[in-house]
Order: structure tokens, then sequence, then C-alpha cells
């Protein structure tokens, strides 16, 4: 019931004998009103309905009592009495039961309207609360022993809401933030310091007057609790709107600190805490509009939620622990080592040619879809881990393998429905001739084993491949890959493998200006093809990636692999899409990079992006060939199709679906590659920009009609980007080609600043060489 302004008034004079004027105020539950008395004195009137438990009411104006017989009585509203000596009354009105108290008035401006927020004010708030909550420390009261949705130390409720949650990209991060207090804190709930908190210091319950806390008001969240979570709240809507939200959040610690030491234990775990208060909030937000609430508090922090849970992903969580134990005098968590004995133990106990990426290393501990945190409190863009194809350590991935694995993991000799449930998914997406699959563990064992299928259907040996490319580190991968055998420590080329030349038409025979680059190209097939025919011999395969990679990062010219495959088939050989790179809805435009070329393979090999980063791929074939290769001899792989590995590809597959990443990747891709483009007018150094959705390649020449590849420009570029976040790489036969090819959750925000750093390096790495060249 909804009592009108007039009756509220009538209420006040019946139960406390005092002629007001109400106004109503907003309010989530309670009917609250401003009552203005004929001397000019205010009170705050509070009418609730008996939803609201008479017990807990009571505990609310206790505790208010209990804080008016501290140094910090006039920071509370006072609970007036009634005629009769009552603080909290019990009304009846047409039937219903309802609870009125009438407050004192507090004097001040709600922290949210404030223009400015010094860093004294945060000070000031955090000690404000630390003296509250030392000022609890000996209250108590049952009814603040309960369930409560927005108490932190319930976080991972709001996964119920989750679903509630539209935007893709929005319920990726709280999901995220859910797993990470899942992990970082749930298992120390039980042993953190509880206490009886007001647990609701938002930005609209804070008052402030000449930049000083004034008042707090609304204790209808309060609720017994790890005690840090009631400073994580005041943190998290101090964070809000703020430039710097680590440093609002220091200084809000610091102040509460200096009134109420907090534990080591309870600093460490803060940053997770302020954002499960936020995924708290969002979910919550979400669910209210699902079931179209129109009360306005109900979204009041929604936009503002959101926007600090994307500032806060940005931080890495190491960096705020740090700054959180120093702040109160804890020895910090970042040091400044060498990484000597590490590197050292490295070389003693690892094999010497495991490279290490970057001159300045770095130490990776974290990853937060498409951010990866190191050991200094520095958080990278990833802009070329491809294999974590939907994001480090997404939810819903990671839950899915938690679960398998905590129920069965264990090999194909016994019948189990994640392996059957997987191959059914993986070859829906692929055209229907390619119906049989084979599971290994990674991409180079899958091109081993397509290769191996080949052969035994064919009954032929040679294969034929493309200068330059890759396809594994196994034996057989090897002798396919010119990168590596005609590179250093190779052993050359083997009599039955047969380089085709490499379709670049950027620095190849054939340009970007030659429509018929594709079937021009294509004719170097036929070539090896009639030569391997004056021997009596006929390929067993043609391989090659559908954009190249370590090739260039190169798409291939259009009706190349239409040539090529027609060429290939009426010699009767397989043909092999390589798709570890590339497939999985990397290229935006088509699911498969095969589907670019408007081709069917007779053989696709899955690596990389189908788990993850777990260790997983796949072989899918044709019928035909599948049953050439059972020639009695039994293909059993130990790990192959495992339950755990099963799961996991069904959960990078369902997540690619249903958060619609193939379109992200076009959409964004698209973005990126405009971006880049822009810089060409530029900066000169940029000879091509080239790619499909998110697999990008960036090609740096010192001179655009020599071709001249920039290196070492490009390792000092890559340098330079690594010191300002943004994690790259370089590919190509010449090493000069930027390689673009980021987890599928990158956004245009990432894009958009990858774009303005790097153009900002280009112009500091052209004015060092500039210089160097004067000086010469």
């Amino acid at each position: 019931m909804h009592f009108t302004e007039e009756r509220s008034a009538q209420l006040v004079e019946l139960y406390y004998g005092l002629q007001v004027r109400a106004r109503l105020l907003s309010g989530e539950y309670d009917h609250n009103y401003l009552l203005e008395g004929e001397d000019g004195g205010r009170y705050i009137l509070k009418i609730c309905g008996n939803d609201e438990h008479l017990v807990f009411l009571d505990a609310q104006v206790k505790i208010m009592n209990h804080l008016s017989q501290t140094e910090l009585a006039d920071l509370f509203n006072r609970c007036i009495r009634s005629k009769n000596g009552l603080e909290l009354i019990q009304h009846i009105e047409d039937g219903a039961l309802y609870f009125i108290r009438l407050f004192t008035f507090l004097e001040g401006e709600f922290w949210i309207n404030l223009k400015e927020r010094p860093d004294s004010l945060h000070y000031n708030l955090g000690n404000f609360l630390g003296k509250m909550d030392k000022a609890l420390a000996n209250f108590s009261h049952p009814a603040m022993h309960r369930f409560y949705l927005w108490d932190i130390s319930r976080a991972m409720d709001a996964n119920a809401k989750l679903s509630c949650i539209g935007d893709h990209e929005r319920r990726r991060i709280a999901g995220y933030f859910l797993l990470q207090f899942e992990t970082e804190v749930l298992p120390h709930i039980s042993s953190l310091r509880h206490a009886y908190v007001h647990h609701d210091a938002n930005d609209t319950n804070v008052l402030v007057k000449d930049n000083r806390i004034s008042g707090l008001i609304d204790f209808g969240d309060m609720v017994y609790t790890a005690l840090v979570n009631n400073l994580a709240v005041a943190c998290t809507y101090a964070m809000m709107n703020n430039e710097d939200p680590l440093h609002a959040a220091t200084l809000v610690l610091t102040g509460y600190q200096s009134a109420y030491p907090l534990t080591g234990q309870e600093v460490d775990l803060l940053y997770y805490l302020i954002a499960a208060r936020l995924c708290i909030s969002v979910t919550q937000s979400a669910w209210n509009a699902s079931i179209q609430t129109n009360n306005e508090h109900h979204f009041v922090s929604e936009a503002p939620a959101w926007d600090l849970l994307q500032k806060l992903i940005r931080i890495n969580p190491l960096k705020a622990q740090d700054r959180f134990r120093k702040a109160c005098g804890f020895r910090g968590v970042i040091s400044d080592d060498s990484y000597g004995a590490l590197l050292q133990n490295r070389k003693r106990y690892i094999g010497r040619n495991l490279s290490i990426s970057y001159q300045s290393n770095i130490k990776i501990i974290r990853g937060a879809l498409q951010y990866l945190y190191d050991d200094r409190g520095n958080t990278f863009i990833d802009c070329v881990n491809n294999v974590s194809h939907v994001g480090h350590c997404h939810p819903v991935v990671v839950k899915a393998m938690q679960r398998q694995l905590a129920t069965l993991n264990t090999n194909t000799r016994y019948l189990h429905d994640n392996l059957v449930d997987f191959a059914k998914m993986l070859t829906a997406t692929l055209p229907p001739q390619l119906s049989v699959c084979y599971f290994t563990n990674s991409g180079s064992e899958a091109n081993d084993l397509a290769i191996r299928m080949s052969r035994h259907f064919t009954q032929q040996k040679d294969v034929i491949v493309l200068d330059h490319a890759y396809h594994g580190t196994s034996t057989a991968a090897i002798e396919m890959s010119p990168y590596k055998f005609d590179g250093k420590g190779g052993f050359g080329q083997m009599p039955y493998i047969h380089k085709a030349q490499n379709p670049d038409q950027y620095r190849g025979a054939y340009r970007y200006n030659d429509a018929h680059a594709g079937k021009k190209y294509a004719t170097d097939v036929q070539r090896i093809i009639d030569e391997l025919k004056l021997e009596n011999k006929a390929p067993a395969a043609f391989i090659c990636e559908t954009l190249l990679g370590v090739g260039g990062q190169i798409p291939l010219p259009e009706n190349y692999l239409k040539e090529v495959y027609k060429f290939v088939k009426a010699a009767g050989g397989v043909c092999i899409a390589d798709e570890v790179q590339v497939g999985f809805g990397r290229v935006g435009e088509q699911f498969w990079g095969f589907q670019l070329q408007d081709v069917q393979p007779d053989i696709v090999v899955m690596g990389k992006p189908i788990g993850n980063g777990h260790p997983l791929a796949a072989v899918v074939t044709t019928p035909a060939i599948a049953d050439a290769f059972n020639n009695g001899m039994e293909y059993f792989n130990t790990f192959g199709g495992n339950p755990v590995s099963m799961a996991t590809g069904i959960a990078v597959l369902q997540v690619i679906q249903s958060e619609a990443m193939q379109q992200h990747a076009l959409e964004t891709g698209n973005y990126l590659m405009s971006g880049l483009k822009g810089l060409m007018t530029k900066h000169a150094i940029i000879g091509d920009v080239r790619g499909y959705g998110l697999f990008i390649g960036v090609e740096l020449v010192r001179n655009r009609t020599t071709l001249e590849p920039a290196v070492p420009e490009i390792d000092l570029i890559v340098e330079h980007m690594k010191d300002r976040g943004f994690l790259l790489s370089t590919d190509g036969p010449l090493y000069n080609v930027l390689k673009i090819k980021p987890p599928l959750v990158f956004n245009k925000d990432n894009a958009d600043d990858l774009v303005q750093n790097l153009d900002e390096v280009l112009d500091e790495v052209s004015g060092a060489i500039n210089a160097h060249r004067h000086q010469e």
C-alpha cells in the first residue's frame, strides 16, 4: 500500500504529536518521507510492510541506539520515541500491518551528488567506517544472522542470475570475477573475522558536509558477515566514477586501517571482494530488468558498476594487493627480482632450445579473458595468444573442466557420452561428408595422424606442402614444415616432401593487382604433380593452412584452393586443411578458413583453439578415408578423447556459438583492420595490412618499392609495445610481420588502444632510427 503525504503527516501527529508537512522520498523497499515541522525542524519517517520482520527492525533500532552512545552519535539518525514511548510502532491500515519509525534528520549532501571528492574525504570515509566497526565490536543481535543476497560472502549466489545479463561481454566479465571469488575468497571466508556491520556505505547512503562525512543512513542491509566486507562495499562506491579507482580505494583503506587495523589476510582479499560486490550489483540489476521492475532505485548504480568492472579487470590483482598491503603497513608482494635464479634453474632443468619471448623477460602469473597479468603488477592486452580462443580463464570453460575432472577422467576404451556428443557438435559445423572424428592432444599430433591416414588411403607417400609452412613439432610434422627443415638446425627436405610456391600477393610473383593470382600460384602445385607422374608417383596429400600463419599471416588468393584441390584430387591425392591456427570462427566471415575458398577438404585438422589452452586437437575426415585407415591396426590414444578433454571441447564450442564470437571476430577484426590501415598514410614502414577477422598481419618494410624487411626495427616495436602493455609477436619468412591474433573476446576498445599505441611507438622508433642514421 502507498501512503499519501497527507496520510503520513496524519500518522505522525497521531503517534508523535507533531504537526508536519510530508514529502515522499525515493526508496528501494520502505516508504520514506521527509518531514518538516512548524518550528522548522526536520525528520525522516519510514513506513514498511510486514514483509520486514519485526525482529530485524528491532535490530536496526538497537544498533542505532548502540551507536548513539559512542563518539559517532551525531553521524547517525536517532530513533524518536512515540507519545507512548515506543521506538517501533505497529500500525494497522485497511487490515494490513505496517511498522512505523521516526528519525532525526542528518544534514549533508549525498556522496553521489558531490562534484569533487578530495583525497582527504576518501580517507575520512574509511576512518569513519573503521571507527564505526570498532564501536560495534561488542554489539550483537540474532536477527543479523540472516541470508541476504547483498552479503558479499554469498556472492556465489549471483551465478544464478548471470543468464539475465544479455550482453555477452558483460556476462563474461561478471562470470570471470565470480569464478575468482570462488577460487580466491571462498576457501577463506570461514577463517575471516566476522562482525555485525552496516554493509551498505554506498554513494546514496553516505552524507558529506564541509568535505567530511556527516552521516550514514539506512541500516536495511546490515548483516553478520566477514568484517572486511563492510570496507569492501565502501571502497566499491568510492571507486565508482573515479579516474583512478585504485587510488580511491587505497585512501579509504588507509583511513580505515588508522582507526581499526585489518589483518593481512583481509587486505589480500579486498580486490576480489570489491569485484564480488559489483557482480552482485550488476546481476541483481539484470534480474530486476528481466522481471520488468519500474523501481528506478534498482538501477541507480548499474552503469557505474559496469564501468568499474571494466576498469577492474584491467588492474592486475597483484598490483592492487601490493598497493593495499603497503597502505596498511604490511610488506608488499611485488619484488624487483631479476629472475636470475629462475632463469638459471630453467637453463639447468629445461631444454635449451625452448625459447623465451621478449628481450626483457616477463613472468605471467594470471590470465583474465583478453588480459594477462605479470608478477610486477603489469597488465597486458593479449594480442597474440590465439590458443586461448574464447579468453583466458573463461568461466564457462573452466567450470565445465572442473566438473568433469571432479567426476571422471579415463580413456576411450570405455563408453562415455562426452566423446560422441562432442564429435556430433563438431561435425555439425562441417560439410556433411566430413563426419568421422579422431581426437588427439596437439595440432602436431593431429597433422601427423592426418598424413598417416592419407598414406593409408592413397598407398602413396609423397606430400605437397607450401614453402615456409609450419605444421608441428613431431618428426612427421617437421618433415612437412619448410619453416623447420630449412631453418637453423633443420635436416633438410626429405625426397618425398615437395614445396609449392608460397601464394604471397604482397611480395610474391603474383601481386594484389593480378585478378588471376590464385590460379597462377596453383599451377606450381600442378607442376609438382606432373613431376611426380614422370616418376610413376602421385601425391598422398596436399596440406596447407587455410590462412598462412608462420608463412606471414597471409590470406590465400581467391580461387587458390579451388584450383589446387582440383589438381590434387584429379591425381588421386587427399586434400588436408590445416585449421589449427585459424578455425573456430576466428576469420569472421566463415567458421572455417577453408570456407573462405569455397572448397571441401578431405581431412580437416584442428588444434590450439579447440580446447582454449587445454591439450586437445582433432582430425575429421570422410567415412571412406576412415574405413581405409581401419586396416586391422588399432588406433588408440591414451589421452585423446578423454572425458575431460571432450567436456572442454563441448564448452568451448558452446561458448563460441552462444556468445556469437564469430560475428564479434568479424566486426572487431574489420574495425581493427581499418584502424591499422589508417596508420599506413602516416607511417611508410607499414607496407601491408592483411587478414580476415581477428587473424591479421602487418608487414613492415624499410622501402615500399624494394620491400626490404624492417628488421630489426620490428623487434624494437614489439619490445616498445610490450612495455606499453601490448603483447605482440613477429612472423613471416623474413620475420618482419606483426602477427595479431588475440583471444576472440578482444574488443573495440582494445583495438583503439592498440592502434593508438602502435602509432606512438612507430613515431618513437622512426625518430630513434633517424637520429642514429644522422649520427652515422
